[in-house]
């Protein structure tokens, strides 16, 4: 045969495409890829937790050729949560954190430290007046007034330092709050 005389290949689907045509005859696939790429995303920032509990969901609802990955990240997961796992010594180490979550701009994650030092310590008012201040800065003035009403029904003192902070900022025109700090005008 000459050179110039090659045979043609016959036409066929690419191998790489091959798993496309999974999903005409699994439906479910794709629903499940969404999933793991879901909780690899939550790994990859950082929320163990949350990708664990999806990772969980996944296995749980058939992975059909994702389980072997699902598992080794779900793996992983449990690994970076346990070396991970921090412990405070106290409710103001807690806050702390709570607040560098806060001025990060992770302000879930800082609401989810908040609520914990008040489940353990419920009359603790810098855990009212951290969550009065995550309020106030993402615009839920309600949420913000309720729980920097609780701070300064716990301590007084709460009342001068909100007159001070600027993180206030986004309530200093909402009357129910200068009613709140300023009760001896009225």
């Amino acid at each position: 045969m000459k050179p110039s005389q090659s045979k043609k290949k016959p036409t066929s689907m690419p191998r790489v495409l091959a798993g496309k045509s999974d999903a005409v005859h699994d439906p479910g696939r794709k629903q499940r890829i969404q999933h793991y790429e879901t909780a690899v995303r939550l790994m990859r920032e950082g929320k163990y937790e949350k990708a664990k509990t999806a990772l969980e969901a996944l296995l749980l609802n058939d992975a059909g050729d994702l389980v072997d990955r699902a598992r080794v990240h779900l793996t992983a997961c449990e690994r970076q949560m346990r070396e991970s796992a921090i412990s405070f010594q106290s409710p103001e180490e807690q806050y702390d954190y709570a607040v560098s979550l806060l001025n990060t701009g992770y302000y879930e994650d800082a609401r989810e430290q908040f609520e914990a030092i008040l489940k353990k310590h419920p009359s603790v008012d810098y855990a009212y007046y951290g969550l009065a201040v995550m309020h106030s800065l993402t615009s839920h003035a309600e949420e913000c007034l309720e729980q920097l009403g609780r701070a300064i029904e716990l301590n007084p003192g709460n009342r001068i330092q909100a007159r001070l902070d600027s993180d206030f900022q986004e309530m200093f025109d909402d009357p129910r709050f200068t009613e709140l700090l300023y009760p001896e005008v009225l």
